[in-house]
């Protein structure tokens, strides 16, 4: 599924440029590259990549500069390099609605697979849907057809990955979830390491719900399982 995706990666170090693109080449990916911010929101423009891999510490203009930026125009899948250990990083990263994020020192094969796992997600062929397109629970209305939330009758700005994550847990209030099955069901893939990505959208998801003045919903943790949406 990867012969005709272009795949632009943003890095301002050759050596991680080289092995990313001859990794991502060994899996049938076309891959063009930018040393920096500027680089690579003019890319963008210029090759219309199916993917962006987008490393935070970027000269003249910065990764998550980039991605608050793309995010104003595009809805191309974002991933996240990060050096950092802070988790203050990758939070901001995906509430401007990256993808997934990577922490280096990564696994090359790890990374195209997260690659080829996200694209697979987004250019899955449409099914029937299962349950209704609007799910209202409680003071909450998402609609599947036209992608929105509301709370009390108010709209609610979601990324996409935090509106995939509430749909599942609305569609199916008191079920619990395991965090792998979010991962799978949201994102498209199960691999180790990756149901953290699913605890810190859970944890925006919190905060934009609390915010809203959402008083009627709790997005229970399950130690050790996952989660689950409970009503009242």
């Amino acid at each position: 599924m990867s012969g005709n995706h272009l795949v632009l990666v943003v890095d301002d170090e050759p050596g991680m440029q080289d092995i990313v693109q001859m990794y991502l080449a060994r899996e049938g990916f076309r891959v063009v590259l930018a040393g920096d911010g500027e680089a690579a929101l003019a890319a963008v423009e210029r090759e219309m990549p199916a993917l962006i891999i987008l490393d935070l510490m970027l000269p003249s203009v910065d990764g998550l500069e980039v991605c608050r930026r793309l995010r104003r125009i595009s809805d191309v899948p974002i991933i996240m390099l990060t050096a950092r250990d802070e988790d203050v990083d990758k939070v901001v990263g995906l509430e401007l609605g990256a993808d997934d994020y990577v922490t280096k020192p990564f696994n090359p094969r790890e990374l195209a697979a997260r690659a080829k796992a996200v694209l697979r997600r987004r250019t899955a062929a449409p099914q029937a849907p299962l349950s209704p397109e609007i799910v209202q629970i409680g003071s909450l209305t998402i609609s599947r057809a036209s992608r929105t939330v509301a709370i009390s009758g108010q709209p609610l700005e979601l990324t996409l990955r935090e509106f995939e994550l509430l749909w599942i847990l609305a569609d199916h209030p008191g079920q619990a979830f395991e965090r792998e099955r979010l991962l799978e069901l949201a994102w498209g893939y199960d691999f180790p390491g990756g149901t953290r990505t699913v605890d810190m959208h859970i944890a925006q998801l919190r905060k934009k719900l609390a915010a809203a003045g959402c008083t009627d919903l709790t997005i229970t943790t399950l130690p050790s399982v996952g989660y689950r949406l409970d009503v009242g």
